[in-house]
């Protein structure tokens, strides 16, 4: 199946005290990779009804450039699995990190807020 890639600068805005990234704001950059890859899959309306652990395995200093990469990896009828892996790229050099990984379970929804069917795998 397809990736989803997006791509963040982490600026001081998105640190803690010790320069590195805010656990919640990757697990949001996250949530929103996974969104926009189940979207592209289902063409339909979203919503994150389970998020894994994550699984924090480096640090993303501040002035990194993240990229997060969503992937769909089982389709029920309305729900999509995903994992999203973020990778850290210091600007010093050209190496990339696995920083953190996570999965997420998207349902797709239709007009009344109810499940709605999506296409299988492609």
């Amino acid at each position: 199946m397809k990736e989803t890639r997006t791509v963040h600068l982490v600026r001081p805005g998105d640190c803690n005290h010790y320069g590195s990234l805010f656990g919640g704001t990757a697990m949001a950059w996250m949530d929103e990779a996974a969104f926009v890859a189940a979207t592209r899959h289902a063409r339909a309306k979203v919503v994150t009804v389970h998020a894994d652990a994550m699984d924090f395995r480096h640090p993303v200093p501040q002035g990194s450039i993240v990229e997060l990469v969503a992937s769909v990896k089982a389709v029920g009828r309305s729900s999509m699995r995903l994992e999203v892996e973020m990778w850290v790229e210091p600007l010093e050099r050209e190496e990339r990190t696995l920083a953190c990984r996570a999965g997420f379970v998207m349902v797709a929804v239709g007009h009344e807020g109810m499940p709605t069917e999506v296409p299988p795998p492609s």
